[in-house]
C-alpha cells in the first residue's frame, strides 16, 4: 500500500511550489476554516503564509496560535504531506517578500505584474510563520510500481 515519506522526501515535497490548503480552528459551533493558500518553505525551516491582517483567517490563526497545512500531488502518482504546528512569528511583509511568494506560483513577468497590480489591495499583507511539529505523509509510488 502507500508508504510514509522519509524526512528528506516530505521536506522536499513540501518545498515544491504547490498550493497548500490551510486549516485552523474556528469559532465554537463552526467547522475549522479550510482555505487554499500560497506559502513558502525551505527544508528544515518554517512554513510562511501570507494574508491580509483583517481577514477571518488571520484572526483565527492568531487566536489558535497554530494551524495545519496540507499539500497533495494528484497528477501522476498520488502523494501528500500534511503538517501542523505553532505560529512562531508574524510580521508586515515587504513588497519583495510578497513577490517572492508570488514568483513560486506565477511565471516571470507575470509575478512582477501581479505584485504591482495588487500593491494597493495587499500591500499591508502579513507573513505568518509556522514551525512544523507534526507530520502526516503518504506516497503511493511503490504501489504504482507494483501495479505497472
Amino acid at each position: 500500500m502507500a508508504r510514509k515519506m522519509t524526512k528528506d522526501e516530505r521536506e522536499a515535497f513540501l518545498a515544491e511550489p504547490q498550493v497548500g490548503v490551510l486549516s485552523v480552528a474556528a469559532e465554537p459551533g463552526r467547522a475549522p476554516l479550510t482555505t487554499p493558500i500560497w506559502y513558502r518553505y525551505e527544508p528544515g525551516g518554517d512554513i510562511v503564509v501570507m494574508t491580509s491582517p483583517g481577514l477571518r483567517k488571520a484572526r483565527l490563526i492568531e487566536a489558535a496560535g497554530r494551524f495545519a497545512l496540507c499539500v497533495q500531488q494528484q497528477d501522476g502518482v498520488y502523494k501528500y504531506v500534511s503538517v501542523e504546528g505553532p505560529v512562531v512569528e508574524s510580521w508586515p511583509m515587504t513588497k519583495a517578500e510578497r513577490h517572492e511568494i508570488a514568483a513560486r506560483y506565477l511565471p516571470p513577468g507575470v509575478s512582477e505584474a501581479y505584485t504591482d497590480a495588487t500593491d494597493e489591495a495587499h500591500g499591508n499583507n502579513i507573513a505568518i510563520a509556522m514551525r512544523p511539529e507534526r507530520w502526516n505523509t503518504s506516497d503511493f509510488s511503490d504501489l504504482a510500481e507494483q501495479l505497472a
